[in-house]
């Protein structure tokens, strides 16, 4: 189960992503407003990776106007690492690399065709451990208030 959420910024921009998910045979949950009104992206950040945190979804997808304030705020949720990408390559890292569980992008950065790349990218990459589970150890550290040095 994939969670999407958006505010009012990211609306034109969830269609194609829920197309992509519809395509690709992945479940998702709505997260997000489904309306223009202007609203605050961190209750939708917040519903989103609350779901991802707990184990309700397995990743999450999150969008507003620059996919940047989205993702500030769903990092605030513990357990949360949340890659804000505009391109694909970045996107299979963020996994491979940071097994990040969770994307967030811009609408009024990339349009629909790159973004489904992206989210695509992001969705079918697996994290690759090893090495790199030592780091993503150690951002978990840090988020208990851990020192890693």
């Amino acid at each position: 189960m994939i969670a999407i959420a958006n505010d009012h910024a990211g609306l034109p921009l969830k269609a194609e992503i829920i197309a992509l998910l519809n395509e690709m045979g992945l479940e998702y949950k709505n997260f997000g407003t489904d309306t223009p009104d202007s609203c605050h992206y961190p209750v939708f950040a917040a519903r989103a990776a609350h779901a991802v945190a707990s184990g309700e979804c397995e990743f999450g997808i999150l969008l507003c106007g620059t996919g940047l304030g989205i993702g500030m705020a769903a990092n605030k949720v513990h357990g949360i690492r949340c890659a804000t990408c505009s391109e694909p390559i970045s996107a299979a890292l963020s996994r491979r690399h940071n097994n990040a569980n969770m994307l967030s992008m811009g609408a009024r950065v990339i349009g629909p065709e790159v973004a489904k790349e992206v989210a695509r990218a992001f969705l079918t990459t697996a994290f690759e451990g090893g090495r790199h589970q030592i780091r993503v150890d150690m951002i978990s550290a840090l988020e208990r208030g851990e020192d890693i040095e």
